[in-house]
């Protein structure tokens, strides 16, 4: 069973990073789709970009729909952590799977240049959901009760893992969405 995949975000990259770098990252994911280079990276939606990148403001710029299978997800994340060394600073990138029975599921990928930055990227989004979450129903006091209670669950993980912690990783889970089809 084929699934349609939409992938979306900006990837800021280091003055030494190239195409060739690039290519060579995302190559996974560039071989499971079957293309060789960034310029074959279309997307399925003619009014997506696909996945470009762009020397002149170095970031490489991902909106790309595409057909996919089951070892999709794992190719695509063997790509993004192949990334790693090239980007600049932490990103996040939403992925979109619509599947055929009208199941709509949506995550992210963290990429970044250490686990301390993808660590803060998680940690501002899992901040961010949820005071969007509890603001419908409770006041910023009670909030912020709440989003004291993830920072203390990630200051927590980084001091088991003997690390110092840090002010927000690699996946965000994916949660099932009502089937209406957002892209951006």
């Amino acid at each position: 069973m084929h699934t349609e995949v939409h992938i979306h975000g900006t990837v800021s990259l280091k003055a030494s990073a190239n195409q060739a770098h690039i290519e060579q990252a995302l190559a996974p994911w560039l071989n499971y789709v079957d293309i060789e280079s960034l310029a074959e990276a279309r997307s399925a939606h003619q009014d997506e970009p696909g996945i470009v990148f762009d020397r002149r403001k170095r970031v490489l710029e991902i909106c790309w729909s595409g057909w996919v299978g089951r070892n999709f997800q794992k190719a695509m994340e063997v790509a993004f952590e192949s990334l790693c060394p090239y980007s600049d600073e932490a990103a996040a990138i939403e992925v979109s799977y619509y599947h055929e029975d009208g199941r709509d599921e949506r995550g992210m990928v963290f990429v970044g240049p250490s686990v301390e930055a993808i660590e803060s990227m998680q940690r501002s989004y899992m901040i961010e959901d949820v005071q969007a979450l509890l603001g419908r129903h409770f006041s910023d006091a009670e909030i912020g009760e709440v989003t004291g209670l993830v920072n203390q669950l990630f200051d927590k993980r980084w001091t088991e893992r003997g690390a110092e912690p840090v002010t927000g990783s690699t996946e965000r889970p994916q949660r099932p969405s009502s089937g209406k089809r957002h892209l951006h």
